[in-house]
């Protein structure tokens, strides 16, 4: 029981990273992957593939090292000096998440509630800093709570939008756009600029999750997003070309099937928003302290409260400085994290068949 309860904070933890406002407003599922047609459902197996693997992968390395911090892990895959580029990297790519998240927590209490932006700003902020002061038990229990309601209330808009769409969800992704361009590379990109975060999220729980337990959870929460992933992009596709037109796509899909849905919607998108800034602030906290401690609690409220100019710059400016830093980043951690350990086999076996044969 104690195995599958870990099992299931990994998850959590991994959703938690993954699913922010572009995941859960439907935009990066759209830019990504309905847009290519008919391959567009090979773009999220691969992107399942790879967030297993890879998490798998970050989890293993991360309870052998029994790290608090992403750190270590890096420096394990990239060596000391390159990983000590990444880190400062890192942290920049995190820090600034957490400003975008802030700003995208102001622009979802203006446009959807009706609110003052800073209503938005100053309310992530504080109940980021309330989580943060508890620690990792704080983080992982956030999680726990909120990323059951997020899978479940997408999968749920989801599966209403293709019940009431023309022909099967495979029809309509053929039909959504000719195809063109190159579906692999927009998949790799996905999960390049989500793998900084989620390498510092993952490091993180080196010394409080088991081994198996964690590469269980890491392979799980990698198929669980693959899966909603495809879930959200039939469903998409099955609505074109609104949702592609849409400010909000999944917003669209949950008023078109009631306006209560819409509603709903727009609380978990901003329950996206909480999480992601959660697992930023945390990452940062924890890899300048270990968490749970005095310097851990007053280094994470710093750098959630540190982050609050960021937010003048508002969320599309934001949005477009950043991205591409994520992405960028994350491409090196991708090709190491990915090529390293099958080095690791590849040697293994040439030294057992050059002693063994």
């Amino acid at each position: 029981m104690r195995h599958l309860a870990a099992v299931g904070k990994v998850v959590a933890l991994y959703a938690g990273a993954v699913i922010g406002a572009g995941f859960a407003s439907g935009q990066e599922i759209l830019q990504f992957f309905v847009l290519f047609g008919p391959r567009a459902l090979l773009g999220t197996l691969l992107v399942a593939a790879l967030f297993a693997y890879l998490g798998a992968v970050v989890l293993g390395t991360a309870t052998g090292l029994q790290s608090t911090s992403y750190r270590g892990v890096i420096d394990r895959f990239l060596g000391c000096r390159l990983g000590a580029v990444m880190d400062l990297v890192s942290m920049v790519v995190l820090f600034g998440g957490l400003g975008l998240m802030l700003a995208g927590s102001g622009a979802v209490a203006q446009q959807q509630f009706g609110l003052p932006p800073a209503v938005g700003v100053l309310g992530l902020a504080a109940l980021t800093s309330l989580v943060i002061y508890r620690g990792l038990v704080g983080v992982i229990e956030v999680n726990v709570l909120i990323v059951p309601v997020k899978v479940l209330t997408v999968a749920l808009i989801c599966l209403c939008a293709l019940l009431g769409g023309q022909g099967s969800p495979g029809e309509a992704v053929e039909k959504a756009a000719p195809g063109g361009g190159c579906w692999w590379l927009a998949a790799i990109l996905y999960v390049s600029y989500n793998l900084i975060i989620l390498v510092a999220v993952l490091a993180s729980v080196g010394r409080t999750i088991p081994r198996v337990a964690g590469m269980a959870g890491a392979l799980a929460g990698g198929l669980m997003l693959g899966g909603t992933a495809a879930l959200m992009t039939a469903a998409l596709a099955a609505h074109l070309p609104e949702t592609g037109t849409a400010q909000v796509p999944m917003l669209y899909l949950a008023g078109m099937i009631h306006p209560a849905l819409a509603g709903i919607a727009s609380v978990v998108i901003w329950l996206a928003i909480f999480t992601t800034a959660v697992a930023e602030a945390h990452g940062l906290a924890a890899r300048l302290a270990a968490p749970g401690t005095s310097r851990y609690r007053v280094y994470g409220i710093a750098a959630v409260f540190g982050a609050l100019p960021a937010t003048y710059a508002g969320f599309p400016e934001l949005v477009r400085l950043f991205y591409p830093l994520f992405g960028y980043a994350g491409l090196l951690l991708l090709v190491s994290l990915s090529l390293t350990p099958l080095a690791g086999i590849w040697h293994k076996t040439k030294k057992t068949s050059r002693y063994g044969g």
